[in-house]
């Protein structure tokens, strides 16, 4: 029996001669959008860092100052803690830095399909813009604050826009997703410390990387090949005729076979969107792959703002500032490769990996408390197994929701399964304030 055309088959990636470059295209496309989507967030932390800093040593408020600047300064005085502890650990800026986030991805789901994809795309872009011209540009502490929020807001709508686009595509273009996800953390941070490192100011560095949200829009509607049944820039009105198509059409009487009860309802047609219960229903059946991946994100952001920084290693060739830098270039390659490994290896069991993280995350609890680690170079391991581990869970848990889930909601389920790491990485920093405060009073 003849299966039925899906969504994620790219009518133009069947044609001869021509669908393998259509296809590497996409992949491409897909790997800036994912750089872009998640670069604008990575440099504006440690942008904003940089400017507040010197805001705030110019006004002398040295309380924000240190709740808002995550590298470590070390000997100082006032800090009677065996951890060299900052007074605030870093997860309040994480926490800063992901509600925003966390809040787009809880309700988005249910009514951004009104908005066009390329609407979406636009609007990020000038979320993104606006983020790199406030922080740039700022003369307060609150403007570099709203301009950190905008990053925010950039980051969590494209997330779970660009995740829903790609059931329009060939599977493929989650590898390119995922990749460029894991390379805007490696890239990001470490092209802004080169440029500042070269001597441009902040506000210059910043204005240089204006390029990014100008790549974004030129990646989607210049670089990626879309198909027919993807709807950009159509009206509620003109969706709906535009749902009668061959291609889509075919789709949509396929899904009604499988789940022919979900037509029998007026409130349930197949050639509509999706109503509110049913949104219900397909939230319910994502549980199996929002957890494991929210707990592997959990503990993984525990280790990265509840413990990092607090495994100092004294007299060795690397300052404490100089050990978290690596930390985190570490975990941003740990991630980037697992990111990029989907080609390679596909785990479906995911819950290994959440397993797997929890006991990383404890352990690493026991070395904090009890200090019995003797080399830094064993952190390094094992923060580089860390963001293996993440990254994996990541692409793998999209990759099967992309696989498992019927053709009708597929582009729901990959937006509303984007809430399960920014869940886990808020409870992560809710978990990482109290922890830190105690082992600083020790």
């Amino acid at each position: 029996m003849e299966q039925p055309a899906s969504v994620n088959s790219d009518p133009l990636q069947r044609l001869d001669g021509t669908g393998r470059c259509v296809q590497i295209r996409n992949w491409i496309g897909f790997w800036l959008l994912g750089l872009c989507n998640n670069f604008a967030y990575v440099v504006m932390l440690s942008a904003a860092h940089d400017i507040l800093e010197k805001q705030e040593s110019r006004n002398e408020t040295a309380s924000t100052s240190a709740s808002l600047h995550v590298d470590f300064q070390v000997g100082n005085s006032s800090n009677s803690s065996i951890y060299d502890c900052n007074p605030v650990s870093t997860a309040a800026v994480l926490l800063a830095d992901i509600l925003p986030t966390l809040f787009i991805k809880l309700f988005a789901p249910f009514v951004i399909h009104k908005m066009p994809y390329g609407i979406r795309v636009l609007f990020c872009a000038i979320m993104a813009a606006t983020s790199f011209l406030l922080v740039s540009f700022s003369s307060a502490v609150w403007m570099s604050i709203l301009g950190v929020i905008f990053a925010s807001i950039s980051s969590g709508l494209g997330e779970l826009s660009f995740l829903s686009l790609t059931v329009y595509f060939s599977r493929s273009v989650l590898e390119g997703w995922g990749s460029g996800t894991g390379a805007a953390g490696l890239i990001g941070a470490l092209l802004y410390s080169v440029l500042i490192q070269a001597g441009l100011s902040p506000r210059v560095t910043l204005l240089i990387m204006l390029v990014v949200p100008f790549t974004m829009v030129v990646s989607y509607f210049l670089l990626l090949v879309c198909p027919p049944s993807l709807p950009q820039w159509r009206t509620k009105d003109t969706e709906y005729a535009a749902l009668v198509s061959e291609d889509r059409q075919q789709l949509l009487d396929s899904s009604d076979e499988e789940e022919p009860e979900s037509s029998t309802t007026a409130e349930d047609q197949p050639t509509g969107p999706l109503s509110f219960r049913e949104r219900l229903f397909v939230i319910r059946g994502l549980w199996r792959f929002v957890l494991p991946l929210g707990v592997v994100y959990l503990t993984e952001y525990f280790i990265n703002q509840g413990l990092m920084e607090l495994l100092f290693f004294h007299n060795i060739f690397l300052t404490h500032a100089a050990q978290y830098r690596w930390y985190q270039t570490l975990y941003q390659l740990g991630v980037l490769l697992s990111r990029s490994s989907l080609h390679c290896v596909k785990i479906r069991r995911v819950w290994i990996l959440s397993v797997l993280q929890t006991l990383n995350a404890v352990f690493l609890l026991f070395a904090v408390r009890y200090l019995f680690l003797p080399t830094v170079w064993l952190v390094f391991a094992f923060i580089l197994y860390e963001g293996l581990l993440g990254g994996a869970a990541y692409v793998n848990t999209f990759h099967f929701i992309s696989k498992e889930t019927e053709d009708r909601h597929r582009e729901f389920s990959m937006a509303a399964a984007s809430i399960g790491d920014s869940l886990g990485i808020t409870v992560a920093g809710l978990i990482s304030l109290p922890v830190h405060t105690y082992f600083c009073s020790l």
